[in-house]
C-alpha cells in the first residue's frame, strides 16, 4: 500500500475515551460527593469500622519493633537515671559517714582538751600547750615533734604531759618546734612512788616498754600499782601519773625482780600535750618573784620610814614655829606701856 494512502485515524480498539482533565474531574465531584453523604449519613462508618477491625492486628503487629524499641530506650534511660541515683545516694552517703566520723574525732579531741585544761590550771607550774606534728623517723628511738619553742616559752628538759599522765621530756628546743623524748625511749628514765607503798624508784624504758629495775625482790609491789612522778629529779612536778605495774617477776636465781610496767598515756596516738616549764626554772622564777616581792616590800618600808621622819620633823618645826610666835606675842605686850 502506498505511504499516501495509509489511514491516519486510531484503529477502534486503542480509541481513547474522555480526555484526563475530564476524568479529574469526575472523580473530584464524585469524591466530593462521598465526603457530604459520608459526613451527613455516615454511610461510610461501618466499612470504616470493618477495615479497622481487619487491620488492627496487622497495625499492632508492625507496632510492636517501635513499641518494643521504645520500651528498651525507657529502660536504659531508667536504668541510667537509678545508676546514677544510686552513685549519688553512695556520694552522700560516703560524706555522711566522713561527717560522723569527724564529729566523733573533734567530740573526743574536745573532750581531751578540757581534760588538758582542767590538768593545766591544776599545775602550779606554767603551761604551754602544744600539738604533736610527727613521730622522729628514726627507728631506735621514740621521738615526736611538737609545735611550740623557744618562741613560745619552751625551755630544755620541760616535762611533757596529756590529761592521762606523763608522755615524755623535752630534749631538743628549736625557734618554733621542739623534739620530746617519749618514757619509753631507751634512753629515758624517770624517778617514780608507788603510790600505794611510797616506795621510790626508777622507770627506764626500753624495747619492750617501761621497766621498774633494781628492785629488790621481797619488795612490796604487786601488779595494778600506779606509779607517779616524785619529784625528786627537778624536772617532773611530784604526784604526775606515769605508769601501771602490769607484772612483776621474782627468780630465785637473782635478788632483783622484773617489773613490767604499763604508760598511762598511749604515747602511740597522742595529739595535744602541755608543756611544763622544769622545776628548776619555776623555782628559780619564784625565786627571784620573791627577792623582787621582798625589795619592793623594804623600799616601801623605808618608804614609809621616811615619811614618817619627814613627819616628825614638820611637827618639830611647827611646834618652834608656834612657840617663836608664842614669844613674840609676849614681848610685844611687855614692851607696849614705855
Amino acid at each position: 500500500m502506498p505511504f499516501g494512502t495509509l489511514e491516519r485515524n486510531a484503529p477502534p480498539l486503542f480509541r481513547q475515551g474522555p480526555s484526563a482533565l475530564t476524568r479529574l474531574l469526575l472523580c473530584a465531584a464524585f469524591a466530593i460527593f462521598l465526603m457530604v453523604l459520608d459526613a451527613r449519613f455516615k454511610v461510610a462508618q461501618p466499612a470504616r469500622t470493618a477495615v479497622a477491625l481487619v487491620l488492627n492486628p496487622a497495625q499492632r503487629l508492625l507496632l510492636s519493633p517501635v513499641d518494643a524499641w521504645e520500651n528498651l530506650g525507657d529502660y536504659l534511660r531508667g536504668m541510667e537515671k537509678a545508676m546514677a541515683a544510686e552513685d549519688l545516694a553512695r556520694r552522700q552517703l560516703v560524706a555522711q559517714a566522713e561527717r560522723l566520723s569527724r564529729a566523733q574525732q573533734l567530740q573526743a579531741e574536745n573532750q581531751r582538751l578540757r581534760e588538758l585544761l582542767k590538768m593545766q590550771q591544776a599545775q602550779s607550774v606554767s603551761a604551754v600547750a602544744a600539738e604533736v606534728l610527727y613521730e622522729a623517723p628514726d627507728p631506735y628511738s621514740r621521738r615526736v615533734s611538737i609545735d611550740r619553742g623557744s618562741q613560745h616559752g619552751v625551755h630544755l628538759s620541760s616535762p611533757v604531759i596529756t590529761e592521762a599522765g606523763v608522755l615524755g621530756q623535752v630534749t631538743r628546743v628549736y625557734t618554733f618546734s621542739s623534739e620530746v623524748t617519749l618514757i619509753t625511749d631507751k634512753d629515758a628514765a624517770i624517778p617514780v612512788l608507788n603510790t600505794r607503798t611510797q616506795q621510790r624508784g626508777v622507770a627506764f624504758g626500753g624495747e619492750r616498754g617501761l621497766e621498774l629495775r633494781f628492785t629488790a625482790a621481797n619488795a612490796d609491789i604487786q601488779a595494778g600499782d600506779v606509779l607517779s612522778t616524785s619529784g625528786l629529779d627537778g624536772i617532773y612536778p611530784p604526784g604526775l601519773p606515769v605508769a601501771k605495774v602490769a607484772q612483776v617477776e621474782r627468780r630465785g636465781d637473782t635478788s632483783f625482780a622484773r617489773v613490767s610496767l604499763q604508760a598511762t598515756v598511749p604515747v602511740d596516738s597522742v595529739r595535744h600535750v602541755l608543756v611544763l616549764a622544769p622545776l628548776a626554772v619555776h623555782e628559780a622564777a619564784r625565786a627571784e618573784a620573791a627577792e623582787a616581792a621582798s625589795k619592793e616590800a623594804q623600799a616601801l618600808a623605808e618608804r614609809k620610814a621616811q615619811a614618817k621622819a619627814d613627819a616628825k620633823l614638820r611637827a618639830a618645826e611647827l611646834k618652834a614655829a608656834k612657840e617663836a610666835a608664842k614669844e613674840a606675842s609676849k614681848d610685844s605686850k611687855g614692851g607696849s606701856p614705855r
